[in-house]
């Protein structure tokens, strides 16, 4: 199994394969799988409703932490990544935290340990906007495009 160090960086990685590309499947849906686990009733917004009713607002809900970091991704699905994008609006961060307003670094990826799971990774959108410079070097010396 393929492991991530950086949490924040597996869900850059998910998003485009799960709920951009569609090829890592199922898709995960934090309120219907609350519901599926028996946490809660579907009362139109599951998710929503059990972040706020569990205090869990603007933090990753445990059991979608727990999905993710045992999601496992193929290495052939790890090289059909071509582009990750950084947007504080991605979905599998709405999956993770229904309450998050995106104003904190509750998803700033920490580490670029991780990216030669991506071997064939050739642009990441949004790396000038959030990136420490640091972070924009290594990916030039990788020969990875940013915005700039």
């Amino acid at each position: 199994m393929t492991q991530f160090t950086d949490f924040n960086f597996k869900l850059l990685v998910i998003e485009r394969l799960m709920y951009a590309d569609g090829t890592l499947t199922p898709r995960f849906d934090l309120g219907s799988h609350l519901v599926e686990q028996g946490l809660i009733e579907d009362d139109g917004d599951p998710a929503y409703t059990y972040t706020v009713r569990n205090g869990l607002s603007h933090q990753v809900v445990p059991v979608a932490r727990e999905y993710f970091e045992a999601l496992e991704i193929s290495p052939e699905l790890l090289a059909s990544v071509e582009e990750l994008v950084l947007d504080g609006g991605l979905r599998v961060y709405f999956h993770c935290s229904p309450v998050w307003d995106g104003e904190d670094d509750l998803y700033d990826v920490r580490s670029l340990d991780d990216l030669p799971l991506l071997p064939h990774l050739k642009r990441i959108r949004g790396a000038d906007d959030f990136w420490p410079p640091e972070f924009l070097e290594v990916l030039r010396k990788r020969g990875t495009a940013t915005d700039g």
